[in-house]
């Protein structure tokens, strides 16, 4: 018999991002009931993320420990129970570029050393990410305000968007990988209770890590799993 094991790859907590209204732990215990084995928490990381605090007062390892508040609460709830890893939904500080990214394999210590990441664009962040190793998929293109990005700078893009809220046309983000041979992912873009447990990747191997997780995804070794209403 092959194991299969399942990865949540896009969930938000209420302790850092604005739009989550389920706290962690909460997500935590139902995402164990649901069977899930592994949760990327993918938090936003934007200058919204600050909105409640008085942005310029805050110097960059403030803003780093705010941010991590949902992780570190999912991982203190999860206590071993489930595997949970830091991923980020980033946006830059630009009003060129609205998009939404999904960056796979981060690490506390890239985060702190990285004082610049909210200014930069996708092109001086993807060589970034390239040089530490990690994987950038845009979330949700084809959503309404969002813009096409020049596919160089992507490992892939989110295929299936299961958010209850938004249309994010997983259709044409489908066909959209096929013609430029993106990598696909999917999640459930977990918000609120009932928006758990929709989407995600199904793989061999169990993700304990972000080192796994990011073999996993270069080497497409799994498939997408989306649940059935």
């Amino acid at each position: 018999m092959i194991n299969k094991y399942l990865t949540e790859m896009h969930l938000h907590t209420k302790e850092t991002s604005n739009c989550g209204k389920m706290p962690a732990a909460e997500t935590v215990e139902s995402y164990i009931s649901l069977g899930y084995n592994t949760i990327v928490v993918t938090d936003h990381f934007s200058t919204h993320t600050y909105y409640k605090y008085n942005y310029d007062s805050l110097n960059w390892q403030d803003k780093v420990d705010i941010f991590l508040k949902g992780f570190n609460s999912a991982k203190e709830a999860a206590n071993g129970r489930i595997n949970i890893l830091l991923g980020m939904e980033l946006r830059f500080d630009s009003d060129s570029d609205p998009n939404d990214y999904l960056v796979y394999g981060v690490e506390e210590s890239f985060l702190r050393d990285n004082k610049d990441l909210l200014n930069m664009n996708i092109s001086s962040f993807s060589a970034l990410a390239r040089k530490n190793g990690l994987m950038i998929y845009q979330a949700h293109p084809f959503r309404f305000g969002m813009k096409i990005t020049n596919v160089k700078y992507l490992d892939g893009i989110e295929v299936c968007n299961r958010n209850i809220e938004h249309d994010s046309h997983n259709d044409i983000a489908s066909l959209w990988a096929e013609k430029f041979g993106l990598k696909k992912t999917a999640g459930s873009d977990h918000h609120q209770k009932g928006n758990e447990g929709l989407a995600g990747i199904i793989s061999r191997r169990e993700i304990t890590s972000n080192k796994i997780l990011l073999d996993t995804l270069a080497n497409q070794d799994y498939t997408l799993y989306e649940k059935k209403l």
